[in-house]
Formats: C-alpha cells, structure tokens, sequence
C-alpha cells in the first residue's frame, strides 16, 4: 500500500483520546452538523469537524483501535460467561470445572521447551539455566494453561448460540453513482479510494473483480479518485481523464485500460487510450486541458482524507475501512458479515 504519510499511534494515547474521537465521530458516522465551536482566529470560527478534517487518519486508527480492545475483552467476558453456566450445569464452581477439564490436563513443559525459553530471555535473566530452571517451568505451565483456558472457552463457545452485536467504527461515505460497477440495490457497497498510477490498486483489482462475480447482485463497487500527486506525478492527470471518459459514458472501460498499463499515463497515453475505446477524441482532449474535472477530483481527495484515508487503494464495506490490498478472504469475511446484517433486517421487516 502507498501512504500519504505513516501514522503511529500508541495504546496509551488511545486511552486518552478515544472520548475525542467519540466527539468528532458520533456512532462512528461524521457529524452533519459542524458541531461545537471551539475556536475563533481573526473573527472566523473554528468548529469540531474542522478537526476531524485535519485529524481524520488519526481519529478512524484510533477508533479502530479501541474496536480491537473491546473485541478482544467481550471475547474474554463471553469465554467467561460460557465457562461459568457450564461449571453451573454441572452443580460445581468454575475453578473446579477449569481445574478438571482443563488444568489437570496440561502437561508438564518439555526440557526443549525450557532451554528455549531460557535462550529467548537469556540476556535478562543473568543467571545460569539450571539455576532458574524451576521458575521457567512454573512459568510455561502457567502460559500453557492460560491457552488451554482459551481454547476451551472457545470451544464451549463453537456449541452455545452467540450473537455478538459489537461492530467496528464506521464511516459514512458517499459515492458518484455513475462510477458504480454492479447492482444499483446490492446491500453492500464498496467505495474504493484509488490512483490510477498505483501498483497496489492494479494489484486489488483482481480481487475485487472475482468479488463481484461471486457476490452478484449483492455487492457493488464504487470508485472515487485518491491521486497521490507527491509520489505519483501522473495519477491527478489520470484521474482527471478518468472522468473525462465517464463524460462519454466509458468509464470503467478507460478505468480498466489505465490500470492493465500503467506506462501509458503521460497526457499523449491519455488521450491514446480514449482512441483506442473510440472516444471523441476533440471533446476529450477539450476536458482534459480544460481542467474541468479538477475541481471533482480535489473533492474526492480531501473527502478520503476527512474519511480516514492516507493512501492508496483505501476501501469502505458499507462504512468499515480496509486499508490497503488485503486478502480477498479479509474482503469476504466483512461481506458476509454485512449479508448477515442485511438479511436479519429483512426478517425482521417481514416479522412486523
């Protein structure tokens, strides 16, 4: 993935800023509203969405984030609540039920496993492994214990019915309905922010292809132009193209024909391309020195960046951001997880 610039964040600052990011992000969509003014500079004012502007990066890792703890402490609550109604069933405590069916079934860690450890902590301990032999036993038993705690957890869970409601920040993104691939009415969309000059935004194009064709009807693809002028010089004039072609109704065949050779983005490649897909070529060549895009293009950038977006390609599944190219089992796993959504909304509009 290609960045705007590299963003860090610690679990610490997380701490201290998520009720920010909560006021800037309202139920994870961005305010309609400017919100609260916090500040006049020569008589203009200053309101919180104007920081979420600046700080959007920021504010979605950080969200994201905090996601991630809470995901991670209901999965340890709902192991919890699990073991707890299991040892309740059998009449005993739940120390006792982990202590039989867990615990008394650990076994003892290896001498392999020993010197192993020893060699990774050798430089801290200071102390010859014999010495400390017993204290690293007392420690991987303990760690083996805790997983297999984990993993029993886990397995009462694969049999109990669970409905886990919590869901990651989302962000309400808007699109150009003439740049959309796929059914109008799917009931998930992807918003791509992308650049026609960026390897890795050729690169997910494979993917999102068979994610059309194996989720027809239910998955559409929206594109909106995220040039990366600093590291790509030609991408603002692409995109400019781009849209150009949509002006004669061809846009995803120019998209397509960009992306396939990316050695042809110079303003003669441009406009060759147009040719070969037998644009007018006088009306094009007309939009593309005229700048009449540029203006549109600008807005789609600075509204990736208000979204959270820093580089390319940048996706939103109805809302949740997927950074980069990832797996095409990544973009399933949010897919089915958003037709899951859908469908139970629909019974439960069926139900009424």
């Amino acid at each position: 993935m290609l960045r705007l610039r590299t963003v860090s964040i610690s679990v610490s600052t997380l701490l201290s800023c998520c009720m920010f990011a909560a006021l800037c992000f309202a139920q994870g969509k961005p305010q309609a509203s400017p919100g609260e003014l916090i500040a006049t500079v020569a008589g203009q004012p200053i309101y919180e969405q104007d920081l979420a502007a600046e700080l959007g990066p920021k504010l979605l890792q950080l969200r994201n984030q905090e996601y991630q703890m809470k995901s991670m402490a209901l999965d340890e609550l709902i192991r919890k609540k699990l073991i707890d109604a299991e040892a309740q069933k059998r009449g005993i405590s739940a120390d006792k039920l982990l202590e039989q069916e867990v615990d008394s079934k650990v076994a003892d860690p290896s001498d392999a496993e020993v010197e192993g450890y020893y060699l990774a902590v050798q430089g801290q301990a200071n102390q010859p492994l014999q010495e400390i032999k017993p204290q690293i036993q007392k420690v991987l038993k303990l760690l083996k214990m805790q997983q297999a705690r984990q993993q029993y957890g886990n397995a009462l869970r694969a049999k109990a019915e669970t409905s886990v409601l919590l869901r990651p920040p989302k962000v309400e993104v808007g699109h150009d309905p003439a740049r959309v691939r796929g059914e109008a009415k799917a009931p998930v969309t992807i918003v791509e922010f992308s650049d026609f000059q960026c390897p890795y935004c050729k690169k997910a194009e494979a993917i999102l292809k068979d994610l059309l064709v194996k989720y027809k009807g239910q998955v559409k693809l929206a594109y909106r132009d995220f040039p990366l002028r600093a590291l790509h010089p030609q991408a603002q004039l692409a995109a400019e193209a781009g849209r150009c072609a949509e002006e004669q109704g061809k846009f995803w065949e120019y998209h397509d024909a960009l992306l396939a050779d990316q050695s042809k983005l110079d303003g003669a490649g441009l406009v060759k391309t147009a040719q070969t897909l037998g644009l007018n070529e006088k009306s094009f060549q007309t939009c593309l020195t005229g700048g009449k895009f540029k203006a549109q293009v600008e807005q789609d950038v600075q509204d990736g960046i208000k979204a959270g977006v820093n580089g390319t390609p940048g996706f939103f599944i109805n809302g949740e951001f997927v950074n980069g190219t990832q797996t095409e089992a990544e973009f399933e796993k949010i897919i089915e997880r958003e037709l899951a959504i859908s469908r139970d909304r629909t019974s439960i509009r069926a139900a009424r």
